[in-house]
């Protein structure tokens, strides 16, 4: 299939989507906390909620994916989805109110933004995942995706930090329309001829399903909480808040430039080995944060270079084995949508915890953003409780190692 030998085009979408999604989830809690003086429980409180609500729909939208991709119905809805994003994105890092005003407006603009990615995402997720193919082909596509979602963090990485919001605005808007371009200029496999969409509760009957769920769940929160907490633990605990980009940089190229190896190890090893090598290279490397203080640069600089090739593991090989459950499944082809809708629901789900879980954690114990007082309770819930959860999450994948082959 054309779309198979040029994955490029299928998996560009990725990059605008991880532009964007790295300052929500990164960059959106600083800046609202140090710039705009928002109390840490209530920036908690309500990303937890917004990022709740937004999890909640996304299986709907995974099943609703079923109807629209189609040829002459596809295009309309992601040109849609992509403007509402932008939108969204550019009212949320230069609002116009302020004061009181600043957080029910945030609240919907988060909502906004949140809806129109899940449209995008978990639509684009199920389109690469009719591709079909072998494991190893599988993982292939993946790989493509998320290493020009990579590639979208880096320069996200690197403008939120040196050319301000409006600029980094202006290139969302352009790789968006450049990404739907070569999408919607792609094949678009069908569904399974003749068969409607699946209920939503569908999937859960799936063995390996609810096997990988659990697995990803563990492993996605223990991703979730160094991702919400990264800026506070460079600035406060490392006091190295010129060394942000570079810590950023480090990570994704990692990440990016580990994909590859990671490919050969599906090769030589199979998924499921292969993702446990990476759960076991992040625990070591977190173990190692939880040690660090003010002053250890290069030594953080390498956790992050060790982390970022680990997180390359999360994101090829665990949406190949996605893929790989469900190609397996009896209801392949008209599935994809509802299950990679969970799927999603998950991811957020895990950010959500993250977020309205550790920083009113962090406010209780004391910690204040923008002082390098007291900041053990932060290095502790920023590596160490990672580590036990990553711990958790591969125990729960050797147990499960069969149902998953």
């Amino acid at each position: 299939m054309t779309a198979v030998l040029r994955p490029w085009r299928v998996g560009l979408l990725g990059l605008p989507l991880a532009f964007l999604a790295l300052p929500l989830y990164v960059s959106l809690p600083p800046l609202y906390a140090a710039e705009y003086g928002v109390p840490l429980a209530q920036l908690g409180l309500l990303l937890l909620a917004v990022r709740l609500a937004d999890a909640f729909i996304d299986p709907l939208i995974g099943r609703a994916s079923e109807h629209w991709l189609r040829p002459g119905r596809v295009g309309p809805v992601f040109v849609l989805a992509a403007v509402l994003m932008l939108v969204a994105f550019v009212a949320l890092f230069q609002p116009p109110l302020r004061g009181s005003a600043l957080l029910p407006f945030a609240a919907l603009m988060l909502l906004l933004a949140y809806l129109a990615y899940s449209v995008l995402s978990v639509s684009h997720q199920a389109w690469v995942a009719r591709l079909g193919g072998s494991a190893l082909a599988q993982t292939r596509l993946v790989a493509w995706r998320e290493g020009l979602a990579l590639a979208g963090v880096l320069l996200a990485s690197v403008l939120m930090v040196q050319a301000g919001w409006v600029w980094t605005s202006a290139l969302l808007g352009l790789m968006l329309a450049a990404a739907l371009v070569a999408l919607l200029g792609s094949p678009l496999p069908q569904a399974t001829p003749g068969t409607s969409p699946l209920p939503w509760r569908t999937p859960w009957r799936i063995v390996g399903f609810r096997r990988l769920m659990a697995v990803h769940a563990v492993n996605g929160i223990a991703s979730a909480i160094p991702a919400t907490l990264l800026l506070f633990f460079v600035r406060d605990r490392l006091q190295a808040s010129e060394w942000e980009a570079a810590f950023l940089l480090a990570y994704f190229a990692a990440a990016a430039g580990a994909l590859p190896l990671w490919l050969r190890a599906v090769a030589r090893w199979g998924q499921v080995r292969a993702w446990q090598l990476g759960m076991g290279l992040a625990i070591g490397a977190f173990v190692w944060a939880a040690l660090l203080g003010a002053g250890d640069r290069l030594a953080f600089l390498l956790v992050c270079l060790a982390s970022g090739a680990a997180a390359g593991a999360d994101l090829a090989i665990a949406p190949a084995l996605l893929q790989r459950v469900l190609a397996q499944s009896a209801q392949a082809g008209r599935i994809e949508g509802v299950c990679f809708g969970w799927w999603n629901a998950l991811n957020k789900l895990n950010l959500a915890l993250a977020a309205g879980l550790t920083l009113p954690l962090l406010a209780v114990l004391g910690y204040q953003p923008g002082t390098s007082a007291d900041t053990g309770a932060l290095a502790l819930t920023y590596a160490a409780l990672p580590c036990l959860l990553k711990l958790f999450a591969l125990g729960l994948l050797m147990r499960f190692a069969k149902e998953l082959r």
